[in-house]
């Protein structure tokens, strides 16, 4: 048996980044993030996706999602050697086959 909300005392409220009251309290839309990042995936790994390497693609899609407004791109360079300075190497053949040595 169906049961429906409103019957039960529920409403549906729902506030999208135009109508709210405070447009900063409400995350962009996951379709919104969806649809960037498949257009990124698309457009950028032309051979395909490995499994192995989702987890990187979407640091990857998210580094740069959080960026995307940025009005210094001198700086997001910067931060971006800082981080690869910071980080250690990671031979390829341990991004290829990672766990096999």
């Amino acid at each position: 048996m169906l049961r429906r909300k409103a019957d039960m005392g529920y409403t549906h409220e729902y506030d999208t980044g135009y109508n709210a009251a405070d447009k900063t309290s409400v995350p962009p839309g996951v379709h919104l993030v969806a649809s960037l990042l498949k257009r990124w995936l698309i457009s950028t790994l032309h051979d395909g996706i490995a499994d192995t390497h989702v987890p990187h693609y979407l640091d990857e899609h998210t580094f740069r999602l959080n960026r995307r407004t940025s009005r210094s791109r001198g700086l997001l360079f910067y931060r971006l050697l800082q981080q690869a300075v910071n980080t250690d190497p990671h031979p390829l053949a341990t991004l290829i086959r990672p766990g096999e040595q």
